[in-house]
This record gives structure tokens, sequence and C-alpha cells, in this order.
């Protein structure tokens, strides 16, 4: 899978394995991660807090979320000043949203899960989501979303790259509540390749998904 890795360093090794989680998700699209990088275009560095940005569409019929309030996503430079770029992030920034929310519920079916993701995307987050109920743990602190480039390959289609820290997101024990704040021994930064494509209802839909942990772009 392609989230927080780190994270689940503590569990059993047969997670890690089985999910490649030093990844972080099913490696999709991974031979086009260099020309997508290359060809992407930078943000102007603003930073933001978790809210979606004002750009997205509002016409869907979205899902509501509601995260822990210990759980938080901090989104630095999340707008380029370009329409459409500050839709496609805010989607992006709904769709991560929406796996923390199906890990904080334990739901695997989550509706806002599939509304957000699709494709190789969706199969390899319900895997994640999976993982993190099978360990019997959920995450507890910040993690840090920044340096966003987006690139628009037509009208309906985008390529969204960021580098997220989670050097300072913690395991949380579902049971009984209790934080392993143990050194998970690897980067905290990992880099998110990601494609999205837009649906008939103006929704940015994360269809291609991949992500390395430890990548020299976020600071590793």
């Amino acid at each position: 899978m392609n989230r927080r890795p780190a994270l689940l360093a503590a569990v059993a090794l047969t997670v890690v394995t089985a999910l490649s989680l030093s990844a972080c998700g099913s490696g999709e699209d991974s031979a086009k991660g260099n020309d997508k990088i290359a060809g992407a275009d930078t943000g102007d560095g603003s930073s933001n807090s978790a809210s979606p940005s004002a750009g997205a569409s509002h016409t869907a019929d979205r899902p509501g979320m509601a995260l822990p309030k210990d759980m938080k996503s901090v989104f630095e430079g999340w707008k380029t000043g370009n329409a459409t770029k500050d839709a496609a992030l805010a989607d992006a920034e709904r769709a991560l949203g929406s796996v923390d929310d199906a890990i904080a519920r334990g739901d695997t079916r989550s509706k806002a899960l599939a509304f957000y993701y699709q494709d190789g995307a969706l199969i390899s987050e319900v895997k994640w989501v999976k993982a993190w109920l099978d360990a019997n743990i959920t995450w507890t602190g910040t993690i840090r979303y920044f340096d966003p480039q987006v690139t628009l390959r037509d009208n309906k289609t985008a390529v969204v790259i960021y580098c997220a820290d989670d050097s300072k997101a913690y395991n949380k024990d579902r049971k009984t509540g209790k934080v392993d704040r143990t050194p998970a021994g690897e980067s905290p930064y990992v880099l998110y390749n990601t494609r999205l494509n837009k649906s008939d209802e103006g929704v940015w839909v994360t269809s291609g998904l991949y992500t390395e942990r430890g990548h020299e772009r976020c600071g590793a």
C-alpha cells in the first residue's frame, strides 16, 4: 500500500511483506514515475489547513467524513492559483481523508473510499485499510503533506505528485488506545505519485497510485 508504511513497521512482518508496505501501494505506474516527476508544475508554496480548497467542484453528492480530533493532516502549499489544478488538489486531499476516515471507523467498505478512488488505486487502498484493521491499530498525531505539483494531461486527466512527512504520527492500539512512539527506523518522508481522472460529476478521482518512502525529492 502507499500510506504511512513506517507506522506499520512495528506490526507483524507478514503484514509488511504481504502488502509491500515499504513501497506504499500496488506500485502501479512505477515505470512512469520519472516522467511524471520531471513534467510536473510547482505550486506557489502557500500554507493552508486540512480543509479542501474552494476550487473543487461542489455539485457532486459527496459522502461525509468525520476524523477523530487526534488524527490530523496538514497541507502546505496546496494551492497553485489555477482553478483546475486546485480542484484536482482538493480532491486529492479528500481522497487522503477518505482513507483515514476508513481506518478510524474500521470500514473497508467505506463509501468515501470508493467515491475518491477507483480501479487499481481503490483495490490498493482497501488492502491498506484492511492491514490496519488486521493489526488492530489506527494512528494518532499529524501527517504533513507538502510540495504538491500538478500536471494536467488534458481536461480530464491530471498527475498529482507530493510529499508526506509522518514523523509526528504514531500507531495507536484500537482497543486500549495505547500509543506506540517507538522510532520507525526508516525515513519519515514519502513521495506520492498519483493519477486523477475527472468524473462526469466534476470529481477528480484517483485511479493510479504509487509511493516511495525515502525518496530524495522529499528531503530524505
